[in-house]
C-alpha cells in the first residue's frame, strides 16, 4: 500500500474516532478506569455538609476556624493495547476486515485515555510478541500506534494468546489497563489470562465476522486456513455441515465467556458489522452500573 494511502486512511480513522471520543466516550472511560488513589492537594475553609472525618485538625487549631483537607485523584494510568495481528485477522466479511476493526477500537480507547492524560503502549503478537511501543501521552504517539496496527507486516500467521500475556506480565511491573484485542481463535491460553487478569486490569475485547458464525449457502466452496495454509472444500449448502459448524461456533463462544466469567474479566464482544463506538459506550455504562452496584 501506497504511504500516500496510508495516510489517509489513519487520517480518516483519526476523524471518525476523535468525534466518537469527543461525543460519547472519554467521560465513560474516565468513570470505569480509576487513577491509582487520592492524594492530598490543598486545605480550605469549612462548609456546611463537608465530612467530619476530612477535618484538618492542626489547621483548624492554628486559624481558629474549621479547614477540611482537599484531595484529587491521580489519575495517570498506563494503558496498554495487547492486539493480535496473527493471519486470521485479515478475513473480512463486511466493509472492514477484523484487524480494521481492532484498529479503529484500539484508536477509540487510546484517544479516551489520552483525553484523561493517561499514558498509552502497544503490544502486537501473533504465535510471538512481533512489536513493542512503551505507554507514552500525547496525539502523535497515539497516531503511531494506530498506524502501526494498521500497516504492521507480522512474521508470524499464528495466534497464540499466552505469548502476548506472557510477555506482558514480564513487562509490566506496575499494574496497567489493558485491552486484550483478538478474535480468540485459539487454545490454550487460560492460565496466563488469569494471572493477567489478577495483576492488572484486563478486558478482553472479542472481535467475529458474520461468516464465522454460520456459513452462506454458496454450494461447494474451496477454503483456506490463513494461519495454517491448509485447504478444503466444503459443502456450504448442506445442512449438516452447516449445522456442525454453528453448533462448534456457539460452543466455542459459550466456553469463552463461561471463562471471562468464571475470572472475573468484564469482556467486549464485536462484530465486523457493528458501531463500534457505541457498543464500547454500552460496556463501559454496564461496567459502570455493576461497579456501583
Amino acid at each position: 500500500m501506497l504511504a500516500k494511502d496510508i495516510i489517509r486512511r489513519i487520517r480518516k480513522l483519526e476523524i471518525r474516532t476523535r468525534k466518537v471520543v469527543s461525543d460519547m466516550l472519554a467521560g465513560q472511560y474516565q468513570s470505569v478506569f480509576k487513577g491509582r488513589g487520592m492524594a492530598f492537594s490543598e486545605v480550605r475553609q469549612y462548609q456546611p455538609g463537608d465530612e467530619i472525618r476530612i477535618i484538618d485538625w492542626n489547621v483548624t487549631a492554628r486559624m481558629d476556624e474549621a479547614y477540611v483537607k482537599v484531595f484529587t485523584e491521580e489519575r495517570e494510568l498506563s494503558v496498554m493495547l495487547l492486539v493480535d495481528v496473527s493471519a486470521s485477522k485479515e478475513f473480512g466479511s463486511r466493509e472492514r476486515s477484523k484487524s480494521e476493526v481492532a484498529a479503529e477500537v484500539a484508536a477509540q480507547i487510546a484517544f479516551s485515555a489520552i483525553a484523561n492524560n493517561d499514558r498509552v503502549g502497544l503490544i502486537l503478537f501473533s504465535d510471538q510478541v512481533e512489536k513493542v511501543v512503551p505507554p507514552r501521552k500525547g496525539r502523535t504517539h497515539v497516531m503511531r500506534l494506530v498506524s502501526d496496527i494498521l500497516t504492521y507486516q507480522p512474521k508470524g500467521k499464528g495466534t497464540d494468546l499466552a505469548v502476548g500475556l506472557n510477555y506482558l506480565s514480564r513487562l509490566a511491573r506496575r499494574k496497567t489497563v489493558t485491552f486484550l484485542i483478538s478474535d480468540f481463535l485459539t487454545q490454550g491460553y487460560e492460565q496466563p489470562l488469569r494471572l493477567v487478569g489478577r495483576k492488572h486490569d484486563l478486558v478482553p475485547v472479542v472481535i467475529t465476522d458474520p461468516l464465522e458464525q454460520e456459513f452462506p449457502r454458496l454450494g461447494l466452496v474451496e477454503m483456506e486456513d490463513p494461519e495454517t495454509g491448509e485447504r478444503f472444500v466444503v459443502d456450504t449448502s448442506d445442512p449438516l455441515v452447516r449445522g456442525r459448524f454453528a453448533r462448534a461456533m456457539q460452543a466455542q463462544r459459550e466456553e469463552r465467556r463461561k471463562l471471562f466469567k468464571k475470572l472475573e474479566l468484564d469482556h467486549v464482544e464485536l462484530s465486523t458489522g457493528d458501531d463500534h463506538g457505541m457498543a464500547l459506550v454500552r460496556f463501559f455504562r454496564a461496567r459502570s452500573r455493576r461497579m456501583a452496584a
